[in-house]
């Protein structure tokens, strides 16, 4: 079984779902608000009630996890976490790179590498540090 990764945002989980799936071209696989946990013992003010707790993308056939942290949790926003996106078509290498790169920082400009017909990384606008990578020809 694959490593997933998990990314926490405060409170901006959903805008940055839904732009993960445009840029790579998927379709959120599952999402559930924090209101959607049934827990009468504990009422949720609205606020809470609309973050989402968990939300899923598939890209380039793995999962990555999301979820916007409980109000009042500190969140911590940091190079902890990096997410690897290798591809065997440098056309979408360069596309995800485009977009993701819009409203972030360029950490490396997509160029060749001795790894890497394609190689690039950013920290995209809501602060996640994406690397992408494109698969040697066989």
């Amino acid at each position: 079984m694959p490593v997933q990764a998990y990314v926490n945002f405060d409170k901006q989980c959903e805008e940055a779902v839904n732009f993960y799936s445009e840029v790579f071209e998927t379709p959120v696989v599952e999402l559930i608000r924090y209101g959607d946990m049934p827990n009468p013992d504990y009422p949720m003010d609205e606020e809470a009630s609309n973050l989402l707790m968990h939300a899923e993308l598939e890209i380039e056939g793995d999962i990555v996890m999301f979820g916007d942290y409980y109000p009042g949790m500190e969140i911590i926003v940091g190079n902890n976490i990096s997410l690897t996106v290798v591809t065997d078509d440098p056309n979408k290498t360069r596309r995800y790179y485009e977009l993701l790169k819009e409203g972030g920082t360029v950490e490396m400009e997509l160029q060749e590498t001795f790894w890497s017909p394609l190689y690039a990384s950013i920290i995209d606008k809501f602060g996640i540090y994406w690397q992408f990578s494109t698969s040697k020809p066989a």
